[in-house]
């Protein structure tokens, strides 16, 4: 690897840190990149897992802040996240990878309809029955699905979860946010040791990613608490829609 691959996969690394920490899909950035300098499929998945790992727990620590008060649900949470990102990594070795293809977009334009409709939607839920700390079985459920996709693959899984926190959770936005980036933490986390354990990573790749976006996760949680709540929202559907259509191309 050259100095100037090295110096494009911290890059792609930092964005991608940023991006995920603010909104999610961080790895439409680095996996097409790995890609293009000639690493098979599942190497890059996996060493892009990796790699974004600590970006992830870095963007949590941004965060922290915003986390105070929520260690109840998060624990009841962050347990389904873990399961279905352990779940997500096995199926990411076992299966074709086409498995998937058809279903993600989907899945994530289905999210960012809930994200714009989402204020309207827990207003009626909450009209319903009574609000659930941790957002009930539903919400755990939910999460639990979302885990098994971050240890897939994870591309806007954080738009998928915003969508979820925020239909079942009354909460100001920006918690939400720390929150999913503790559950995308849980879910990448768990499938980057299940990869580490069991297959080939692509270390000095995986690095690099690493070190750009730990970066990153500290200018995300910078840059991420100056956006006004109606603005994430349209951030968070931007990057949603533009990952589908990456994913359908």
């Amino acid at each position: 690897m050259s100095v100037l691959e090295a110096l494009a996969i911290v890059g792609v690394g930092l964005v991608a840190g940023t991006i995920n920490t603010i909104v999610g899909s961080g790895s439409l950035i680095t996996f097409p990149t790995l890609l293009a300098f000639g690493f098979s499929p599942i190497v890059a998945n996996v060493s892009n897992t990796v790699g974004l790992a600590p970006g992830s727990l870095s963007g949590a620590i941004a965060y922290r802040h915003e986390l105070e008060g929520q260690r109840p649900r998060l624990l009841v949470l962050g347990t389904a996240s873990i399961a279905g990102g352990i779940t997500g990594a096995i199926l990411l070795l076992a299966l074709p990878g086409s498995v998937f293809r058809h279903v993600v977009p989907v899945l994530i334009l289905v999210a960012c309809v809930l994200v714009a409709l989402q204020p309207r939607l827990s207003r009626r839920l909450a009209e319903r029955e009574k609000p659930v700390l941790h957002g009930g079985v539903p919400l755990f459920a939910c999460i639990f699905v979302t885990g098994v996709y971050g240890g897939y693959f994870g591309a806007a899984q954080g738009v998928i979860l915003m969508s979820l926190l925020g239909i079942f959770l009354d909460d100001q936005l920006q918690r939400l946010n720390a929150a999913k980036n503790v559950l995308a933490l849980c879910a990448n986390g768990v499938s980057a040791l299940v990869f580490i354990s069991v297959t080939h990573i692509a270390w000095e790749a995986a690095g690099l990613i690493a070190v750009g976006s730990i970066v990153g996760g500290q200018v995300g949680g910078v840059l991420g608490r100056r956006f006004p709540a109606p603005l994430l929202r349209v951030l968070i559907i931007i990057v949603g829609v533009t990952a589908a259509v990456v994913l359908l191309a």
